[in-house]
C-alpha cells in the first residue's frame, strides 16, 4: 500500500464501480456459505430451548434482521449526512443503495417476530414498545424512499430524504433501549458487551453466523445497487461510455 492511499480512493464512481464489480459476487458466496452452515447449526445442531421449546429457533433468523435494520438505517443516515455536507454523489447513491436493504431487513425482523409472538405470547401482534418503534423505522425507511425515489428534482429529493433520515435517527436507541425503559413484553438481551451471553455456545454460534451472512448479503446488494445508480447518474461520462462500447455497463 502507498503513501497516496487514502480513505477516498474509491470515492470516484468509476474506481467504486470497479470494485463493486470485483467484490459483489464473493460477498454473495460469502452470504450463501455462511447462511447454509448457520441455518444447520440453528436448526440441526442447537438443543431446543427449555422454556420455549423449538419454537425459539426463529432468533436466527429474527434477531439478525433486527440488528441489521438498525445498522443500516445508521449507515443510511450517516451517508446521507456526508452527501448533503459534501455533495459528493457517492455517498448519496450509497445511501439510497442502503435503504430498500434496510426496509427488507426491517420488514423480515416484525415478520419473524410475528411468527415468535404467536407461540409465545398467545398474539400476532401487541403494542410493545419495541415492536412499536421497530415499526415506525420501516416507516422511516418508507418515507426515506417516497421522498428520494418520487421527487422530480433528484438533489431537492435527496436533501430532504437525508433530513428524514437524520430526524429518524432518534428512533434507534429507542428500539435499542425500550425492554430497559418501559415494561414491555419482549424479552430483554441476550446478546451483551458487558456480560456473558445466556444462551448456550451452539445457539450463539449459528446467530453469529446468520449475522455475517446478513452483513456479506447486504454488502452485495448495496455494491450492486450503488453500481447500477452510479452508472445512471454518469451516463455521458467517459469511463461509462466505455464500460459500454465493452458491453460491461447495464
Amino acid at each position: 500500500m502507498t503513501s497516496s492511499f487514502r480513505f477516498y480512493t474509491f470515492a470516484a464512481p468509476s474506481r467504486f464501480y470497479a470494485l463493486a464489480s470485483r467484490s459483489v459476487p464473493c460477498f454473495y458466496a460469502l452470504a450463501m456459505v455462511s447462511g447454509l452452515i448457520a441455518l444447520y447449526v440453528g436448526l440441526l445442531l442447537a438443543p431446543t430451548d427449555a422454556t420455549q421449546g423449538d419454537a425459539y429457533r426463529i432468533i436466527y433468523i429474527h434477531v439478525p434482521a433486527a440488528w441489521m435494520s438498525m445498522v443500516l438505517y445508521l449507515a443510511m443516515a450517516g451517508w446521507s449526512t456526508v452527501g448533503w455536507a459534501t455533495n459528493a454523489k457517492l455517498a448519496f447513491a450509497l445511501s439510497r443503495a442502503i435503504a430498500p436493504t434496510g426496509a427488507a431487513f426491517t420488514a423480515l425482523a416484525l415478520w419473524t417476530g410475528a411468527l415468535w409472538g404467536k407461540p409465545t405470547w398467545g398474539a400476532w401482534w401487541v403494542w410493545d414498545a419495541r415492536l412499536t418503534s421497530e415499526l415506525i423505522l420501516l416507516f422511516l425507511y418508507v418515507g426515506y424512499l417516497a421522498l428520494v425515489e418520487g421527487a422530480d428534482d433528484r438533489q431537492r429529493g435527496e436533501k430532504a430524504g437525508a433530513l428524514l433520515a437524520l430526524v429518524g435517527v432518534v428512533n434507534i436507541p429507542v428500539i435499542y433501549f425500550s425492554v430497559r425503559w418501559w415494561n414491555t413484553l419482549h424479552q430483554g438481551a441476550t446478546i451483551s458487551m458487558t456480560a456473558a451471553p445466556k444462551m448456550a455456545g451452539t445457539m450463539l454460534q449459528g446467530m453469529l453466523l446468520m449475522t455475517v451472512a446478513f452483513w456479506a448479503y447486504a454488502f452485495a446488494v448495496i455494491f450492486a445497487r450503488t453500481a447500477r445508480l452510479s452508472l445512471e447518474r454518469e451516463t455521458g461520462s467517459t469511463w461509462v461510455q466505455s464500460l459500454v462500447q465493452a458491453g460491461k455497463g447495464r
